[in-house]
């Protein structure tokens, strides 16, 4: 059974340790993370600082493999190559593997965008609610 979710909640890393607000976008196929910067390494691994607030006060560094390399077309129509990392995403009790590609979206409202391929079976969107699983507001 799928859990019922609002367009926008908290979700978890548990890999990453840290939690961010993300925007439910069953438009969009794949995720997407804000990243600073990404610096492709030897040996099919990537180095990418991760945007935690919009006024990037809050930075985090990771050094992953690369799961996949995908032509993804951005929401104004643009094709561009992307690189995506695995990792663990908690939304409420379900705690999944997921694939996020990297890449700016400084200009964006929402840090992290969950599309179709993680929202998947396991989540069910109720576009006219904000934060359905998650309290709006996390101390």
């Amino acid at each position: 059974m799928s859990m019922i979710i609002g367009w926008r909640e908290w979700v978890e890393f548990p890999e990453w340790s840290f939690r961010m607000r993300a925007k439910a976008d069953t438009g969009a196929k794949s995720s997407a993370i804000d990243c600073a910067e990404i610096t492709e390494l030897p040996g099919n691994r990537v180095r990418f600082t991760i945007r935690l607030d919009r006024k990037e006060k809050e930075l985090l560094t990771l050094e992953q493999d690369i799961k996949a390399r995908r032509r993804v077309r951005s929401s104004t129509g643009h094709p561009t190559d992307r690189i995506f990392v695995e990792t663990t995403l908690k939304l409420g009790e379900i705690e999944k593997k997921i694939v996020v590609s990297l890449v700016c979206r400084k200009r964006m409202l929402h840090r992290l965008l969950l599309g179709r391929e993680a929202l998947g079976e396991d989540f069910l969107v109720n576009s006219s609610v904000d934060h359905w699983a998650t309290p709006k507001r996390i101390p």
